[in-house]
């Protein structure tokens, strides 16, 4: 499915999970996956993923819903609107705030996740010593992955 505001994936990444809409974290970058999985310019991308699943979880959203609102071709203003009116779970801007903040600093906070982390943060940029949260590691992977020196 061809839309007009899909970014191509294969090309340069998403947007940063740090970027906001409305005040989410995640939501941005998720719209970008979406739009580029209906296009099928996804790259290496998932619409989804464990941190799309957060947002999601946060606000009562169901993806195949929000699947179908990218679909439809709205832009990003139209998608928070519909966030707003849809979401299962009402927020109040403070506790959007809190919760975006919150998301930001996640880091590791089980064995498993921490040995994935550490894998990947070895994969991509062992010498940096100031990746310590997901959103770091997600932004330096996206920055190496496109021909950044990290």
């Amino acid at each position: 499915m061809a839309l007009n505001n899909a970014p191509d994936l294969t090309k340069r990444p998403p947007r940063s999970p740090r970027v906001r809409l409305g005040g989410y974290v995640i939501l941005p970058r998720m719209l970008d996956k979406g739009r580029a999985t209906l296009a099928g310019t996804q790259g290496e991308y998932n619409f989804g993923c464990p941190t799309d699943e957060r947002f999601l979880s946060f606000t009562g959203i169901d993806l195949e819903d929000l699947r179908k609102q990218l679909a439809a071709g709205k832009g990003d203003g139209e998608i928070l609107e519909w966030v707003r009116q849809n979401a299962k779970y009402k927020r109040t801007d403070a506790e959007i705030a809190a919760w975006s903040a919150h998301a930001e600093q996640r880091a590791p906070s089980d064995t498993e996740s921490r040995e994935f982390f550490q894998s990947e943060h070895a994969r991509v940029a062992p010498h940096r010593d100031d990746i310590s949260t997901w959103f770091d590691l997600l932004d330096l992977d996206d920055y190496a992955s496109f021909g950044g020196k990290p």
